[in-house]
């Protein structure tokens, strides 16, 4: 592997409807068998699984560097949170349980907790080997099978994911890849031998795919857009909520869901804090994501680049003022010349009216909007059609927790920012979708209850 930007690193087939109907009755055929394993032998295989990626983690790493464009550094954190993921999953698949539940005369009544089938599952192309594992760690851990379609734009790294499975000793097609856009995604979302589907990308994407579904009454998680609040108090810790909002806007090239890209900042301190964030975002080292000093590395492809470049556009026209970045940048080796590479943007002036303010640029722009009190910054941040996530930064815990619990938002964040442990859920409110990943709440999502009732004496009959 080499980083190529803006050369084409493999071709891929893509999956027709027999394709997709082959991945989908095998997968089928390894339910049968893995649904009949018990959680502990479930879990074992899903260590194994972990092992293997934990101990390929630098080669699976740069496998991504170069299918996504993020800096090694980032995709090193990536993959240690996919066995993180197995792992924490694998502990929960032997402990999967229902309940009791006595009733009268001494029969009684009892729960199962029963996986669903078939799951498929879409990924993005911002984290492509890390959603495989968030996607699959719950389905596989509650009995389940899957179908995995990745973007394709970022086609490898979930290839390589199967390939651990199947060393890992899951049943043959117990996960399967499929490659494809979207005609690929509605052959899966349509076939009738998929039990749910599980979504990460865009809001319009989500709208069809939660349409497809309900056309065969299936569950769907969806994992859309964000547009999500980052509110800095005049108490907090200075470098900390500076820190705090470079991580909410520039990781992955700004190519996040849950970033924090509407920064409100308490008018008193709105000056001294943006100069630092200024500062230290021109100290963004840009450039070859395989180089291990570098932080930012390039965007997607030319389109999106397009995209971001045109908001960016946009914002000047409508009165924002560019305070650092958002033109084009060339690396000094000639290998780079070709990439999509920009710098990381910085915009003032800004008005919650603006384009840049109101839709997701999914690109490294940071907006700052001023507030004078905490009403008014709750008011404005909960003034959007997405509610992913939100963050706060002071050092008064109460106004912390108050605050929080005032934003419309599914994750939430004090004194940090795009933190996302494998034990917590993840996942948004409004139209930023619904249903969780992560956390024990994702088990709720990959099975279904079944209520028996017992009665040991006879029955009574109305009749």
């Amino acid at each position: 592997f080499q980083t190529c930007p803006g050369r084409v690193l493999c071709k891929v087939p893509c999956s027709g409807e027999k394709e997709v109907d082959l991945a989908v009755q095998s997968a089928k055929a390894a339910f049968k068998i893995w649904s009949q394993m018990s959680g502990m032998e479930r879990c074992r295989v899903m260590l194994e699984a972990a092992r293997i990626i934990r101990e390929q983690r630098d080669e699976i790493a740069t496998m991504e560097t170069i299918n996504n464009g993020k800096s090694i550094f980032e995709a090193r954190v990536d993959i240690d949170i996919s066995w993180q993921c197995l792992e924490y999953y694998a502990g929960l698949a032997g402990s999967l349980a229902g309940e009791h539940i006595q009733l009268p005369g001494g029969s009684f009544g009892y729960t199962r907790r029963e996986p669903l089938g078939v799951c498929v599952g879409i990924g993005a192309w911002n984290y492509p080997f890390q959603i495989a594992c968030w996607k699959s760690g719950p389905a596989l851990a509650c009995g389940n099978a899957m179908v995995f379609k990745p973007s394709p734009f970022t086609p490898i790294s979930v290839v390589r994911l199967a390939e651990i499975f199947t060393e890992a000793g899951v049943p043959k097609g117990l996960f399967n890849v499929v490659q494809g856009g979207a005609a690929t995604g509605q052959l899966l979302c349509q076939h009738p031998d998929v039990a749910k589907i599980s979504f990460t990308g865009s809001v319009p994407t989500g709208m069809k795919i939660m349409e497809m579904a309900a056309k065969g009454i299936k569950p769907v998680t969806l994992e859309l857009g964000g547009k999500s609040p980052l509110i800095i108090f005049s108490d907090a810790d200075l470098e900390n909520a500076v820190k705090g909002a470079l991580m909410a806007n520039f990781l992955t090239q700004g190519e996040v869901c849950c970033n924090g890209t509407r920064v409100f900042v308490e008018r008193k301190i709105l000056d001294t804090f943006t100069k630092e964030v200024v500062k230290r975002t021109q100290k963004i080292k840009i450039g070859d994501p395989l180089l291990e000093d570098t932080r930012m590395g390039a965007l997607i492809n030319q389109p999106h680049l397009n995209r971001v470049q045109g908001f960016i556009k946009q914002a000047k026209e409508q009165g924002a003022e560019v305070l650092c970045g958002g033109d084009l940048y060339v690396p000094d080796d000639p290998k780079l010349k070709n990439g999509y590479y920009m710098r990381p943007c910085v915009l003032g002036n800004c008005k919650d009216d603006m384009t840049c303010v109101k839709e997701e640029i999914f690109g490294p722009v940071m907006a700052i909007l001023p507030f004078d009190t905490e009403e008014e910054a709750v008011e404005r941040a909960n003034a959007t059609k997405f509610g992913l996530a939100g963050g706060v930064f002071t050092r008064d815990i109460q106004k912390a927790h108050r605050v929080v619990a005032a934003l419309k938002a599914g994750m939430c964040f004090i004194n940090n920012y795009n933190v996302s442990p494998v034990e917590l859920p993840f996942g948004g409110y409004k139209s930023s979708g619904f249903g969780r990943e992560n956390g024990r709440a994702a088990i709720e999502y990959y099975s279904q209850l079944k209520t028996v009732c017992v009665e040991m004496g006879d029955v009574e009959s109305v009749f």
